[in-house]
């Protein structure tokens, strides 16, 4: 029996909610499949914990997490703790402390989910963003230099030059060789395996170092995949074609701020934030998978947010782990769910429930013949 420890960090604000449907649905799988097993271990760590201990997770985190094969996220978030402590002391330091160095974020339109573009289908959006995911200007570096000057007041904008009294703030990106070659050649043994196009999402028309960098790579890189079509496409002409065209694109690998701006805007054209889903891999170490919606506060306790999101990261989580069976009777049951309509969720039109969007897919892999 294949026997897999995963670690449940369900977080902050509607995290708990989502979670529990996501779990719900990997617990019908598991009496599903045969020589199945997920062992779950629950830790409460978050901003909650942060209020009460002074940090968003115990010093020794990353070293009680070694032991398991997975980590399911719920949402991190809460309105008071800074975002930069939140995001920067637990999913930043799981994500760099675990070598994740490629996000997957799979942009995809499910039928029955309302597209905002006119006239896109299921058929027109369908494309992967790989995201560099441990550096860029993500890596933490720079600072600021005379913190707190006071301002120059309405005259401020009329300065060309720095003077020795006026505060300079510097944040740098930083890309390394293996970082930007390992990236890159994830997305491309990906788009061989799917149809065979690799678009290269860049700013080197404006940034001459890093992203110059970044497309001598990819080129190098791309020498040894012949059977893979591939172009540049600037960050904002991507946004742009995403929008206009989203049916040209197959495969998109882009630097980490890049990719995080633009997976955001992947998300609104598949239907929202409430059926996006990410996965941080290591791919051969521990990984970790989470809807990429936030912790939404306003909306805690009330059991109206979407868990598709939730429920698909954990389906990426069993690709992850080797459990193709599992992960396709949640893909199914979920496009089941979605394209008969009658459970969906506020954002998606409806009226339901979160437990009851949990509920109906569960019923619908319990409905499955294997």
């Amino acid at each position: 029996m294949a026997k897999h420890k995963v670690a449940v960090i369900a977080g902050d604000g509607v995290g708990p909610e989502v979670m529990a449907e996501g779990i719900k649905v990997l617990s019908a799988v598991q009496a599903k499949v045969k020589n199945l097993s997920l062992e779950y271990e629950h830790f409460p760590w978050g901003c909650d914990y942060y209020l009460a201990n002074g940090e968003m997770m115990p010093q020794n985190g990353l070293e009680i997490l070694k032991g398991f094969d997975a980590i399911y996220l719920g949402a991190i978030g809460d309105p008071r703790v800074p975002d930069h402590i939140s995001v920067r002391d637990l999913v930043l330091k799981i994500r760099i402390g675990f070598d994740q160095y490629a996000n997957v974020r799979p942009i995809k339109l499910l039928e029955g989910v309302f597209c905002p573009l006119k006239n896109k289908t299921p058929q027109d959006i369908d494309f992967v963003v790989i995201r560099e995911n441990t550096e860029g200007f993500y890596a933490g570096c720079g600072g600021r230099y005379r913190k707190g000057t006071p301002e120059h007041g309405k005259y401020a904008g009329l300065r060309q030059v720095f003077s020795d009294s006026e505060e300079v703030v510097v944040q740098e990106g930083v890309l390394s060789q293996i970082g930007v070659e390992r990236v890159i050649t994830f997305a491309f043994d990906l788009a061989r395996n799917r149809k065979k196009h690799l678009t290269c999402c860049t700013k080197s028309n404006a940034l001459n170092y890093s992203m110059v960098y970044w497309d001598e790579v990819f080129r190098k890189i791309a020498q040894s995949y012949p059977d893979v079509r591939t172009d540049f496409a600037m960050v904002d002409a991507t946004c742009m074609w995403m929008v206009k065209n989203p049916e040209n694109f197959d495969v998109i690998v882009a630097e980490n701020l890049f990719g995080d701006i633009i997976t955001d805007l992947g998300a609104a054209i598949q239907g929202g934030m409430g059926v996006a889903a990410g996965a941080n891999l290591n791919p051969h170490g521990l990984s970790m998978f989470e809807p990429i919606h936030g912790s939404a506060p306003k909306y805690t306790g009330k059991n109206v947010i979407n868990p598709v999101a939730t429920i698909w990261a954990g389906l990426m989580m069993l690709e992850q782990l080797g459990e193709k069976e599992a992960a396709t009777l949640v893909t199914e049951a979920v496009k089941e769910v979605l394209k008969e309509g009658k459970y969906r969720t506020k954002d998606l039109g409806g009226t339901s429930s979160t437990s009851e969007v949990g509920d109906a897919v569960v019923d619908a892999i319990e409905k499955t013949k294997t």
